[in-house]
């Protein structure tokens, strides 16, 4: 029989009672609201109960989705710059939680030059994953969990991909994941370190980060190309050639230059990720794009026209597949593109940022 207003106390008791026994199985943020409507209301039929439940189930979900960092503020171009749309954001790539997770914009390096791509990454929305190659770091025996092509789990929640930094040795560091250690970690060597959560940073090996049992990954990559929110000393040397050899202007066989295809990765105070590439710079003019958009530590990643890329994904459903068809470039001169992390001859590492 239905409990109505009508119905003696004693028996309202007893159902509200037995109520707040099956509420208490469910999750906390569900079940405090069932139970407060429940007890406002004691002559409600059931479906309003019902009802109120599906309402509780859906803040609940909202409340699982993380809460994001503040966008980024719009870039100052260097001065004489004034390429269009210097410094202004534009949101890229799939949204999470309902908002956007990257943002994209275009920044002239010092003194001029073609304008170089520079991305930002919500560390909160997002979680890092490091996909080895056959070629960096090499296989390993029973092979990588995680290697190109990405992998279709991941391609649900694949919200952008860029390169990783050398190969070894010339990466003149270590490199760990998915529980081997490739590579021995050199003191003082830039690292990309990924967290078991997905949580990621940049910094110096031995003194911003070290190995705990939380680390899930490691890529080294020659030293810090910016510190404490400006370029280090190494990053403007004479001496470019400690950045990495080039190829020449119109290709690899002739002496290297030293403005060339270049891309690096840095962390924010805040710890949102920036990530920069560009066709003709110098190792300052990379640190100096990075510290601009507001890396307090940063690193140097791959060089040279064929390897330097980042893409964002926007499938047409929310939780669609991200592929090549719905990727798009940072920068629309570079040589590789969406398509590349999912590639099987793909032999270099690269990382996966994947919504939360």
């Amino acid at each position: 029989m239905p409990v109505g207003d009508d119905q003696p106390v004693g028996r309202v008791g007893s159902l509200l009672a037995m109520r707040a026994v099956r509420v208490a199985l469910l999750p906390a943020a569900v079940a405090g609201l069932l139970l407060s409507v429940t007890l406002a209301t004691p002559g409600a039929v059931m479906g309003s109960a019902l009802q109120s439940f599906g309402v509780g189930a859906a803040r609940a979900h909202k409340q699982l989705t993380p809460a994001g960092l503040p966008a980024p503020a719009r870039l100052v171009p260097f001065p004489g710059n004034v390429a269009t749309g210097e410094g202004v954001w534009h949101p890229a790539g799939r949204l999470v939680g309902g908002r956007p997770a990257v943002y994209e914009t275009v920044l002239a390096p010092p003194g001029g030059g073609a304008p170089a791509g520079v991305a930002w990454m919500d560390t909160r929305l997002l979680a890092a994953r490091l996909y080895s190659g056959s070629q960096s770091p090499g296989w390993i025996t029973g092979g990588w969990k995680y290697t190109a092509p990405v992998l279709p789990g991941d391609a649900r929640r694949l919200v952008a991909a860029f390169n990783g930094g050398f190969k070894f040795p010339q990466s003149d560091g270590g490199y760990y994941s998915e529980g081997h250690l490739v590579f021995a970690m050199r003191n003082g060597a830039a690292s990309l370190v990924i967290y078991k959560g997905g949580g990621v940073t940049v910094g110096a090996w031995g003194s911003n980060v070290r190995m705990t049992p939380n680390v899930a990954s490691v890529r080294q990559n020659l030293n810090l190309l910016v510190d404490g929110g400006r370029p280090t000393q190494l990053a403007g040397t004479p001496n470019w050639g400690e950045w990495g050899a080039t190829c020449g202007a119109s290709s690899c066989a002739g002496p290297g230059i030293e403005h060339q295809w270049r891309s690096g990765l840095g962390v924010t105070a805040k710890g949102a990720l920036v990530y920069a590439l560009g066709p003709g710079l110098a190792p300052l003019e990379l640190a100096q794009l990075l510290a601009r958009a507001g890396a307090v530590r940063a690193m140097e990643l791959d060089i040279n026209p064929d390897w330097p890329v980042f893409a964002t994904y926007d499938p047409p459903s929310p939780n669609g597949l991200a592929a090549p068809a719905n990727g798009t470039k940072l920068l629309a001169s570079s040589v590789q593109g969406p398509w590349t992390f999912f590639e099987p001859w793909w032999a270099r590492d690269f990382v996966a940022m994947l919504a939360r």
